[in-house]
C-alpha cells in the first residue's frame, strides 16, 4: 500500500481557501476516484471535494469547520500499489516482525509535529497554549484541533511563559478579582445558565469575514427614493395565473425590479464597476447578484447578462438559482461574476434598510416591501402601492450625483410599467 495526500483543490476563480462543512466518509472507509469525500464552504459557493484516487481513507487531518488553504492537505488515502506477477506471488515470512517495526517508525515519527493547521493555530493563540509542549495524536506527530480541545477541556494547558507571566501579575496586583485555574476572568464573557453557544463555523464563518472586509475596506454611503408601482402591481396580479400555468413558475414582484436595475445600469455603466486599487474596473456585462437563503445559510448566486433578458428569463433564472440554492446543488459557475446586488429586503416586511457591499462590487440595492400608502395625487388622497429603494454605494467609485441619476432611472421604469407598455416576454 501506498499513502497519498489528497490536498484542498481549487473550487473557484479566485479562491484561496475553503472551510470543511463536513466530511462524507471516515477513516478506514474505502472510496472509488472521484467519489465525494467532504462538502467544503468557501466565499463562492458549497461544493463537494472529489477523491484524487481509488483506496482506504487513513486519516482526516482537516477537522469540521477548519479553514484550508487551497493547495494545503486535508487527508491521507492508502492506495494499493501495482506489483509484477513475481512480486505477487512472493510470501514474507517476516511480515509479524516488519508490522512491529512499523508500529514503532509510526510511533517515533514526529515530522508533521510543526504543521500547523489555522484552527489549532487560532485555538492555540486564543487560550495562550504552547505548542512545542503539546503531544500531538495525528499522523507524524501533528497537532489536531481536537489535541487542543482535549487539552483546554481538561483544564491542564500548556502556557507559554508570557501568558503564565501575564498571569502571576494579575494574581499579585489584583487579588480581589476572582480567577479560575489561574486566569483572571474578569475581561472574559461567561456563559450563564440558559445560554446557548453557537459555534462560528461554516457559512456563517465566511459571512462574518466577507462583512467585516466589505465593512473595513468600502467608505459606505447611502441613498434612498420611494417609487409608486401601483401600475406594476395591478399588471403582475393580472398575469401571475396565467403565467405560473403556462411556464411552471411564479412570475415574481422581483423579477420586475431586478429588469428595471439590468436596464438602468446599461445607461448608468458607472454604478456597474468594481475597485481595484489603482484603478476602477467598469464591467461590460451585467450579471446581477441576487441573495437567497436556506435555513441559516445565504448564497449569493448570478443572474449574467440580466441586461440581454426578458422579465420571463429573469423569474426564470431566479426560480433556478434559488432551487439550486436549497437543494444544494448551486455550481462554482452560478456563485461567480457578479458585478452588482439586487437584494430582495421586501420579502422579510422589511421598508427601509442599508445593504453592505457584496464587495468588491461598488453597489447594492434593496428592494423594500411594497406597501399601501396615501398618496397625494391632484389634491386628493389616493391609495396607492409604494415602495422604497435604498442603496448603499462605494464613495471611492460612486458619488451622489450619478447614483441620484441611477435611482430616479430606476423609479422612472417602475412606475411606467404597465400592461399596455411592458412585455413580460
Amino acid at each position: 500500500m501506498a499513502t497519498e495526500k489528497i490536498n484542498m483543490p481549487q473550487l473557484g476563480e479566485s479562491v484561496t481557501e475553503g472551510t470543511i462543512n463536513s466530511w462524507l466518509v471516515g477513516e478506514g472507509d474505502k472510496v472509488n476516484k472521484y467519489d465525494p469525500i467532504a462538502e467544503v464552504m468557501t466565499d463562492k459557493v458549497n461544493a463537494e471535494v472529489p477523491s484524487s484516487f481509488t483506496g482506504v481513507i487513513s486519516e482526516l487531518v482537516a477537522h469540521v469547520g477548519d479553514t484550508v488553504q487551497v493547495g494545503d492537505l486535508i487527508c491521507y488515502i492508502d492506495v494499493e500499489e501495482e506489483r509484477s506477477t513475481g512480486e505477487s506471488e512472493q510470501v514474507n515470512d517476516n511480515t509479524e516482525g516488519q508490522v512491529e517495526l512499523a508500529t514503532e517508525a509510526a510511533e517515533n515519527d514526529t515530522s508533521m509535529k510543526k504543521r500547523y493547521s489555522p484552527a489549532v493555530l487560532k485555538l492555540a493563540q486564543e487560550n495562550d497554549i504552547d505548542l512545542e509542549q503539546v503531544e500531538g495524536t495525528g499522523r507524524g506527530g501533528r497537532i489536531t484541533r481536537k489535541d487542543i480541545e482535549q487539552l483546554i477541556a481538561s483544564g491542564t494547558q500548556a502556557k507559554t511563559e508570557k501568558a503564565t507571566e501575564k498571569t502571576s501579575a494579575t494574581i499579585s496586583h489584583k487579588p480581589d478579582e476572582s480567577t479560575v485555574s489561574g486566569q483572571d476572568v474578569s475581561s472574559q464573557q461567561t456563559t450563564k445558565a440558559g445560554d446557548i453557544e453557537i459555534p462560528v463555523t461554516g457559512v456563517r464563518k465566511t459571512i462574518a469575514q466577507n462583512m467585516v472586509r466589505s465593512t473595513q475596506e468600502i467608505p459606505h454611503a447611502w441613498m434612498a427614493v420611494e417609487a409608486d408601482v401601483t401600475n406594476l402591481v395591478t399588471y403582475r396580479n393580472q398575469m401571475k395565473e396565467s403565467f405560473k400555468e403556462k411556464e411552471g413558475f411564479n412570475l415574481t414582484f422581483f423579477a420586475f425590479f431586478v429588469k428595471a436595475v439590468a436596464q438602468a445600469l446599461k445607461e448608468y455603466p458607472q454604478l456597474n464597476s468594481t475597485w481595484a486599487g489603482d484603478k476602477i474596473i467598469q464591467h461590460r456585462d451585467i450579471n446581477l447578484s441576487i441573495a437567497v437563503a436556506k435555513d441559516q445559510e445565504l448564497f449569493v448566486p448570478v443572474i449574467k447578462n440580466a441586461d440581454e433578458k426578458s422579465i420571463k428569463g429573469i423569474a426564470r433564472d431566479i426560480h433556478e438559482l434559488a432551487t439550486r440554492a436549497r437543494s444544494g446543488k448551486l455550481t462554482a459557475d452560478d456563485m461567480q461574476g457578479g458585478t452588482f446586488t439586487v437584494n430582495n429586503t421586501g420579502a422579510f416586511g422589511s421598508v427601509q434598510s442599508m445593504g453592505v457591499i457584496n464587495h468588491p462590487q461598488a453597489a447594492i440595492l434593496q428592494v423594500e416591501s411594497i406597501v399601501k400608502r396615501p398618496v397625494i395625487i391632484d389634491d386628493m388622497f389616493a391609495a396607492r402601492d409604494m415602495v422604497n429603494l435604498c442603496l448603499s454605494l462605494d464613495h471611492r467609485v460612486l458619488d451622489g450625483l450619478v447614483v441620484g441619476q441611477f435611482l430616479a432611472r430606476v423609479k422612472e421604469i417602475l412606475e411606467n410599467i404597465n400592461k399596455d407598455t411592458t412585455s413580460i416576454y
